[in-house]
């Protein structure tokens, strides 16, 4: 009966302020007051079970609200978990990577400059040629007939030149030896005429002298040349060496009708003789001295008159009496009619004919292909029997056993590049070593960054590389082993209150450093507990920078702060 009565208070209605515990939230179990019911008489066993659930449900729910304030921090705790990093020792190497197109290192095309008949062709696409093997054979009588022509012109001009050339080498009056000049007609001035084969001076050779005699026929086997010869010379009461220089066996009848012949020795000159002088001289023949017939006279060893080769007009003159002067001197220098001028317009003639010439021959020459280097035949553009029009590319021709790479390295890494540095190539799967074969100094821009034009050497000896292929690069720029390292994402990039740029690591600490720097960067996002410490920074990769200098191994550093979305945090 009480059961029954106890139901049917339990269906009275509630109250509009009542609500049942599940439509209320956490809060307001633990701030609301209990609900009150109209005069509900519950069992004493009935109010125990739900004060017993009451309990559990506020247990789960401090539970829940004290995980998500771990997880979650208020204003008290931080905008996230602080995420943290050790400085630690090890190795760190840094890449320089990029890509490029291949090419064959050599290669080599014929392009027809004159179209004609194919005769023959000797190699088909793919052969392998060497430099100088035929290729084909095209006939031309026409491009035979230009190379004969421009070959006549190229004659006829440089004839007309050199013609000029030599009127121009005959305005000067040179001496063709060194000597004296002597018996001047007159001083000849500038603006003088003088008239070709007109003597200007006698070039006399003194530097030697020269000493005719006349010995008896009875002497003829006893004198010979190269004999030696004692020269005596009164006016200087000197006696000189002499040689026998030339004998010549005339007859020439003395006054007592003795036969003689004549006896030619030379001798140096002192610098004291001089042509006239008496002089006579006496040759050793065994065991008695040879005398000649009489004495004779001191001639210079040679002597030439000096003539004008062309007619012209005096422009300078070096004319003096008795003037010493040394083989291949201008002594007198002339204009003609023949200028400048026109040597000038016929070598221009000459050099445009010659060009015509080497391109005519270049024509016909391309009629008849050699492989002008090693390599593989990519192309072919002739057939036997057709017509080839001036124009076509008759062969390509490449030597893939080497292949280069056309690249472009940015003036970050540029300095790291240096010729024969050896260089990791990916095609695809198929990896290759390369060599650095230049680095140019002019740079390229690009999007607004410089980028340096490089060429990499690839050994392609078992046809990986294709030309016009796209391949990867890389090389190592730098490296650096048993160093202190960190996380790339730990050092931050700060200004000082000076306004100098400077790199810095936020180590933990239980107190502030001696030196601590004064940073014009906000550090308010920065946790408790870290500290700015100014770093020298090394070489990178893509995770971790080495630390040079400002911190030690073992240190606990700020690396930022991990979002209630998961994602990372930096301050700066």
């Amino acid at each position: 009966m009480s059961e029954e009565m106890d139901r049917e208070q339990n269906r009275q209605p509630e109250t509009a302020e009542q609500s049942t515990p599940a439509e209320q939230t956490p809060a307001a179990l633990f701030n609301a007051a209990p609900p009150v019911l109209k005069k509900k008489k519950r069992s004493k066993k009935k109010l125990i079970r739900r004060i017993v659930a009451l309990v559990i449900v506020a247990a789960l729910l401090g539970g829940g609200i004290f995980a998500w304030r771990k997880l979650v921090p208020g204003d008290d705790a931080g905008a996230g978990e602080v995420l943290t990093d050790m400085v630690s020792r090890g190795s760190i190497t840094s890449m320089v990577e990029g890509s490029g197109a291949a090419v064959a290192k050599n290669s080599a095309s014929i392009t027809l400059l004159s179209g004609g008949q194919v005769l023959e062709v000797y190699v088909s696409e793919g052969d392998y040629v060497h430099a100088g093997d035929p290729l084909y054979v095209i006939e031309s009588s026409d491009a035979q007939a230009r190379v004969n022509e421009a070959e006549k012109s190229v004659n006829s001009v440089q004839k007309e030149l050199d013609a000029l050339y030599k009127e121009a080498s005959d305005l000067n009056i040179r001496a063709e030896y060194a000597g004296k000049l002597l018996n001047l007609e007159k001083k000849l001035q500038k603006g003088d005429k003088v008239f070709k084969d007109q003597v200007v001076a006698t070039l006399a050779d003194d530097t030697r002298m020269l000493l005719t005699l006349y010995f008896s026929y009875a002497y003829e086997n006893d004198i010979y040349v190269g004999q030696s010869a004692t020269v005596s010379i009164p006016a200087t009461m000197a006696q000189l060496s002499g040689t026998v220089h030339e004998i010549h066996k005339v007859r020439r009848i003395s006054g007592e009708g003795a036969q003689l012949f004549a006896v030619v020795i030379v001798m140096d000159n002192p610098g004291t003789l001089t042509a006239g002088m008496t002089a006579s001289a006496t040759l050793s023949g065994g065991a008695e001295t040879i005398y000649p017939y009489e004495s004779g006279k001191l001639e210079y060893f040679r002597s030439m008159e000096m003539k004008a080769k062309v007619n012209g007009e005096v422009e300078q003159s070096n004319l003096y009496e008795y003037a010493a002067v040394s083989a291949g001197e201008s002594v007198v220098s002339l204009t003609a009619e023949s200028s400048e001028t026109e040597i000038a317009t016929l070598e221009n003639q000459l050099r445009s004919a010659k060009k015509t010439l080497e391109e005519a021959q270049k024509n016909l020459d391309s009629l008849n292909g050699y492989a002008p280097i090693d390599g593989t035949v990519l192309t072919l553009g002739v057939r036997a029997g057709e017509e080839a029009k001036t124009g076509t590319v008759a062969a390509n021709i490449a030597d893939t056993t080497t292949m280069i790479v056309n690249a472009n390295i940015d003036e970050m890494n540029v300095s790291y590049a240096k010729a024969g540095m050896p260089v990791n190539i990916k095609l695809w799967e198929n990896e290759m070593m390369g060599v650095i074969d230049s680095v140019s100094l002019s740079a390229k821009a690009e999007n607004g960054v410089a980028r340096f034009p490089m060429v990499i050497s690839v050994d392609n000896s078992e046809g990986q590389l294709m030309s016009g292929a796209y391949v990867n690069y890389s090389f190592t720029a730098s490296q650096s082993d048993d160093c202190l390292v960190v996380p790339i994402q730990c050092v931050k990039s700060a200004q000082t209150m000076d306004g100098e740029s400077c790199k810095v690591l936020f180590v933990q600490l239980d107190a502030p450093p001696e030196e601590l720097p004064e940073l014009a960067s906000d550090m308010s996002d920065v946790p408790e507990g870290f500290y700015p410490v100014i770093v020298e920074t090394g070489i990178s990769d893509n995770y971790n920078v080495e630390i040079k200098s400002g911190a030690e191994e073992g240190m606990t550093v700020y690396a930022g702060v991990m979002s209630s979305g998961g994602g990372m945090g930096m301050f700066f």
